[in-house]
């Protein structure tokens, strides 16, 4: 099984960046799918998460800037991130679930981990 994520960058405040999570080695259809970021010194939080079905949730600091989504079809995940501040930078993770469904909020209950892509925002 392999999380592989793209789109990350360098972007000035207020800015735009989609990220993209492609999944191979096995479908991620029925199982929650997530978002976590890493900034140095921090821990990892959790950004966006979509279930199988499409459901999502969101903490309150990315609310109303961020969205997910998700295309079964293409065992792809996306990161739509708009206004982004410099406190939006950090590594980018994208993680799935092996069974659980539903919007899964807990790093330890993720499987699998993609590397990360880095997302720098400047004031």
């Amino acid at each position: 099984v392999q999380l592989v994520e793209s789109g990350g960058g360098l972007v000035q405040a207020g800015g735009s960046l989609r990220l993209t999570c492609a999944a191979s080695g096995r479908s991620f259809g029925l199982n929650a799918m997530g978002w976590f970021r890493q900034a140095p010194g921090k821990e990892r939080e959790l950004v966006a998460v979509v279930s199988g079905g499409g459901r999502t949730y969101y903490p309150d600091s990315v609310t109303g800037r961020f969205t997910a989504s998700r295309d079964n079809a293409k065992n792809t995940l996306y990161l739509e991130m708009n206004s982004l501040r410099p406190e939006d930078t950090a590594m980018y993770y994208c993680a799935a679930t092996k069974t659980l469904d539903g919007t899964v909020r807990v790093a330890a209950w993720y499987d699998y981990w993609g590397q990360g892509t880095q997302v720098t925002v400047s004031s």
